[in-house]
């Protein structure tokens, strides 16, 4: 029988690996966290939790007793941004098949990412290596002020930074040193898209923008998300994501992409490369792809990283999704003393996680373990915008510190 080995990190049920993974007919077994146990399927052969699974030496000790068990692991697998890097280093540890930390070096580091993209002659800000405060000064005399710096490896844009002028140099010195990449500022709207590449052709895919953006996002706005369905913005969009994907692998793989599009009204979309994720999107992407579209993206992500290849469904005609995440009013870990939403059903999300009163917030990276999460749906962008901005302002979280 063979032996699946999954790193997993997330409470809520974001991947149903039950319906991936015959537990009856593979040794499937789970290194995960205290939190992440909660989701672990009862038909697992076994569980072993970790305190942290982007921790190598704590998941490889994990590894190391569920080899003794159940023999070295024919896949691993990690669907969360987080644990990518884990689990490429222990394949490559191992000399297990998959993804190992050259092959996964395009989507995580992400010099090596825009210069990749760059070098396929798409259009990307300027950018370079960031060492040490002298070459963001130097970069930032070159090419202009502001920039942008932030690490070469990183999520949910932690220590992401605008540096606006050379006085402001202070603000990255603060920082404990890391690997970093310098950029020019590009000031138009993001969007992020997602969906699958197959090797060749774009599979199903969609495109939203934010309301707000992940940086304001930890300085304590909500942050919101509605699909596009401007026709004028989606064709050059798809052909520009298509072309992102391809220059970044040629084999299939489930993508997050975050781009740039700016331009004037009648105009064509002027679509700038940001980022890449080599996996299903965060916040509630996967739920609204599942509950709205039909599609399971992580269905697809795993069966990559088993070795499948990957069928998605296509729909003929989509309805339109968004998102909202409401972060903690203070910083977490914190209490939740009051929870209220002012809405008639109707006019609000189809569903939400609201914390009850007395619940405690734990301090955790990531978008799961935030204030609330809503999820929308409807027939237009316009219509979904409306109910998302709606909630946002009649939805009041109050919590007090609890270290």
């Amino acid at each position: 029988m063979s032996h699946v080995l999954v790193i997993h990190r997330w409470r809520d049920h974001y991947s149903l690996y039950a319906s991936y993974l015959d537990h009856a007919q593979t040794q499937v077994t789970y290194v995960t966290t205290a939190m992440g146990a909660a989701s672990v399927p009862p038909a697992a052969a076994a569980v072993i939790v970790v305190g942290a699974t982007d921790d190598l030496a704590q998941v490889r000790a994990a590894t190391d007793r569920l080899i003794a068990e159940f023999g070295p692991p024919d896949r691993i697998v990690a669907l969360n941004e987080g644990d990518l890097d884990t689990a490429a280093e222990l394949r490559a540890a191992l000399g297990t098949t998959g993804q190992h930390p050259a092959d996964l070096a395009p989507f995580r580091d992400k010099l090596t990412m825009v210069q990749t993209v760059a070098s396929a002659g798409l259009a990307a800000p300027k950018f370079a290596d960031a060492p040490d405060e002298g070459a963001v000064l130097a970069f930032g005399e070159t090419h202009g002020w502001p920039v942008i710096v932030k690490p070469r490896r990183g999520t949910a844009s932690r220590a992401v930074l605008k540096i606006d002028g050379p006085g402001d140099l202070a603000e990255l010195r603060a920082l404990a040193p890391e690997p970093r990449v310098v950029q020019t500022f590009c000031p138009d709207p993001i969007l992020h898209i997602d969906g699958l590449w197959t090797g060749t052709e774009l599979g199903p895919w969609r495109a939203s923008a934010y309301l707000n953006t992940c940086v304001d996002f930890t300085t304590g706005e909500v942050l919101g998300s509605v699909e596009v369905d401007d026709p004028a913005l989606l064709g050059p969009l798809g052909e520009f994501t298509a072309a992102i994907a391809g220059a970044l692998s040629d084999s299939p793989w489930v993508f997050h992409l975050e781009v740039f599009a700016g331009g004037d009204p009648g105009d064509p979309p002027r679509l700038t490369f940001l980022e890449a994720g080599y996996r299903t999107g965060g916040a509630e992407i996967p739920f609204v792809w599942r509950e709205v579209h039909g599609i399971d993206l992580m269905s697809a992500a795993i069966g990559v990283q088993l070795g499948r290849v990957p069928d998605l469904p296509v729909p003929t005609r989509w309805r339109t999704a968004g998102w909202l995440l409401v972060p903690t009013p203070v910083p977490a870990p914190c209490r939740v003393v009051a929870a209220d939403l002012w809405l008639d059903p109707d006019e609000g999300p189809y569903a939400q996680v609201v914390p009850p009163v007395g619940y405690r917030v734990p301090k955790v990276g990531g978008y799961e373990h935030v204030g609330a999460r809503f999820r929308f749906q409807g027939e237009t962008t316009n219509e979904v915008e409306k109910a998302i901005r709606r909630t946002a302002a009649q939805f009041r979280l109050d919590c007090v510190p609890d270290p």
